[in-house]
């Protein structure tokens, strides 16, 4: 009797042991969290990598061949428009001096001729013996052998030295700032050759010089979202090498053809830059420009990670607490996002209890695969 009652009380306390294991096991062992939607705001921003570059920039290049004699300028100084920024010694060319030089002679002999006979009907006219009709044939023939024979002599000044004599400083030989601003390259040096700008050659840079106190940016946006912005648009451009500062700009300019770069079409955009004093903004510093695409105001919203997607239809739904460590599945529709917050347009309210999603059992993937 007494094993029987041994034998009935460990038989006992072995099956309570076993249903206890049951329902702990039968439980889910993970304890999923909760958040309740709220009411924020949304500005979904897209971003235009370029840089800054003056608005005005011009390229100064010599109006002869020749060498550099003397820079007078610096890179990073101030000029004003026709401050002079070198002088080039002009070297011959050798064909045209010697052909300059024939046509001299040439002018120097007609000249001679025709001043001997100037004289010689001058004379005449004054003893009455030619007619006034002759003299002043002789002089006409005179003056036009006296203004070839001076062309002549120009034309072979500037090919020797690059101007004639009484030019001045409007000689070619000077090359001279086109606009005002700072001067930002200057790629040649004292002895090097230059080549005059031409119809069949753009010519040599002397220097460059450009406005800095008008800057703009030159980015470019992908054609997913070219078609979401419009001229007027405020920019928010950072610079790479000014931390924690931005510059509110103003896009002006859209291209009406993109070019494919590593598979996707990029359309060029500029705006201009509103600069202050803080800084000096140098050309070519690297720049990102925020763009607003959309905005709203103090809309319904759920952090996007609380987001599920269905397998079959895509369709975005989330999971409502409805008891004790209880969900079901309520689809939502969206509205934007900024990639942190989604707006949520029907489907939960500010009451509702959503699951966070970061662990799920084995019971609820077996539970979202029936679904």
């Amino acid at each position: 009797m007494k094993k029987t009652i041994i034998f009935g009380s460990i038989a006992a306390a072995l099956i309570a042991v076993l249903i206890w294991f049951g329902v702990k096991n039968s439980k889910s062992p993970i304890q999923f969290e909760t958040e309740k939607p709220f009411k924020t705001n949304i500005v979904r921003k897209t971003v235009a990598t370029g840089k800054v570059v003056p608005l005005e920039e011009a390229e100064i290049k010599p109006k002869v061949s020749g060498i550099i004699e003397k820079i007078y300028v610096e890179e990073g100084a101030i000029v004003e428009v026709g401050d002079l920024i070198a002088t080039i010694r002009v070297v011959p060319n050798v064909q045209s001096l010697n052909s300059a030089q024939g046509n001299v002679k040439t002018a120097q002999l007609r000249y001679d001729n025709a001043k001997t006979n100037y004289d010689r009907i001058k004379g005449l006219y004054e003893k009455g013996v030619k007619s006034r009709s002759d003299f002043e044939d002789s002089e006409l023939s005179f003056n036009s052998a006296n203004q070839d024979l001076r062309n002549a002599q120009n034309n072979l000044q500037i090919i020797k030295k690059g101007s004639a004599a009484g030019m001045g400083k409007t000689a070619n030989t000077y090359v001279k700032a086109e606009i005002s601003g700072t001067i930002l390259e200057i790629p040649v040096r004292k002895g090097n050759q230059v080549i005059e700008s031409n119809t069949f050659n753009a010519g040599t840079t002397i220097a460059t010089i450009a406005d800095m106190t008008k800057m703009i940016f030159e980015g470019k946006v992908d054609e997913a979202e070219v078609g979401k912005i419009k001229n007027g648009t405020v920019l928010e451009v950072s610079l790479g090498a000014i931390e924690k500062k931005k510059y509110p700009a103003k896009l002006n300019f859209i291209a009406p053809k993109g070019t494919e770069e590593n598979g996707a079409v990029q359309f060029k955009i500029k705006g201009d830059v509103t600069l202050d004093d803080e800084f000096f903004v140098r050309a070519g510093y690297s720049a990102n420009a925020d763009i607003v695409l959309e905005s709203k105001d103090s809309v319904l919203s759920i952090k996007e990670a609380l987001l599920q997607f269905d397998k079959k239809t895509d369709s975005a739904f989330v999971e409502i607490r409805t008891g004790d460590q209880d969900f079901k599945k309520q689809n939502v529709e969206l509205g934007i996002s900024d990639g942190i917050n989604v707006e949520i347009l029907s489907g939960v309210s500010l009451d509702d209890d959503i699951k966070i999603w970061n662990k799920a059992s084995k019971k609820d993937k077996d539970k979202e695969d029936k679904e």
